[in-house]
């Protein structure tokens, strides 16, 4: 099965993509791309995660991304809590996903994590998570790391790349994701105190050369987490590992969801 097409969640249109069996069939892998991602970003990743995997995998625009409806600027420093409480549980039922693998990158990881620590009622059986370059508190870096590519975008050859994927959304995605990163509201964020109530495992897949953030993410997360956390760390690899270390991170993926769904 392979379709693509149009949800409606948060009273925005999000673009998605589905391949594999459907929910009623197999679980479902959901994929939440990081702050300056869209679908078009994980290029051919969905098709071949379904296919590596057997399970049903959705990818989507999150708003103010790719081809999904614009989100009004500036956005507020608890955009991601707004998007795992009320945007992520509306996508899964327009999908009508039963059972279901969270994958985030990034920002997408912290919103999986997010939702796993307060899943709403009546939802999907929650079997797992798969995390990739998670952010659970703000470091130096992050914020260094940030403002640096704020720059690079100002010059404008960032613009023209990220523009081939996000069209007419550049901008907002660009400037919604650093405003809201750079405002203060992220100075001394930490969701830790939040991550003792998930209760599936986890499989956290992070780069040895993350820009981003450091391996303190990674054993904050283990140590906080009601839930068993699996590390995968990569060398030779910076904040996104399924580009820079794409077969370790399929396999990785690939022998989680056969633990999980076992």
């Amino acid at each position: 099965m392979s379709d693509s097409g149009f949800l409606t969640a948060g009273g925005w249109r999000l673009e998605y993509t589905w391949h594999g069996p459907g929910p009623d069939a197999a679980p479902t892998l959901v994929m939440l791309h990081e702050g300056l991602g869209c679908l078009g970003l994980w290029r051919d990743l969905p098709a071949e995660l379904a296919r590596r995997t057997g399970l049903g995998v959705l990818a989507y625009s999150r708003a103010g991304y790719g081809g999904s409806d614009a989100r009004p600027l500036p956005w507020p420093g608890d955009f991601m809590d707004d998007e795992a409480a009320r945007i992520l549980p509306e996508v899964l039922r327009a999908a009508d996903v039963r059972r279901a693998i969270l994958l985030g990158h990034s920002d997408g990881a912290t919103i999986a994590l997010l939702y796993a620590a307060a899943p709403p009622p009546g939802g999907p059986d929650l079997l797992g998570l798969v995390l990739l370059s998670p952010h659970v508190l703000t470091e130096p870096v992050t914020l260094s790391s940030i403002r640096k590519v704020m720059g690079i975008y100002e010059a404008g050859h960032l613009r023209e790349r990220l523009a081939r994927h996000h069209g007419d959304n550049v901008d907002v995605a660009f400037h919604g994701w650093s405003g809201a990163w750079t405002s203060g509201a992220f100075d001394t964020w930490s969701i830790e105190a939040r991550l003792a109530t998930i209760a599936v495992p986890s499989l956290v897949i992070q780069g040895l050369d993350d820009e981003y953030g450091t391996l303190d993410q990674v054993e904050r997360l283990a140590a906080a987490s009601g839930g068993p956390v699996e590390r995968l760390l990569l060398e030779d690899c910076a904040h996104s590992p399924h580009v820079d270390q794409r077969e370790a991170t399929v396999a990785g993926i690939a022998g989680f969801a056969r633990m999980v769904i076992s």
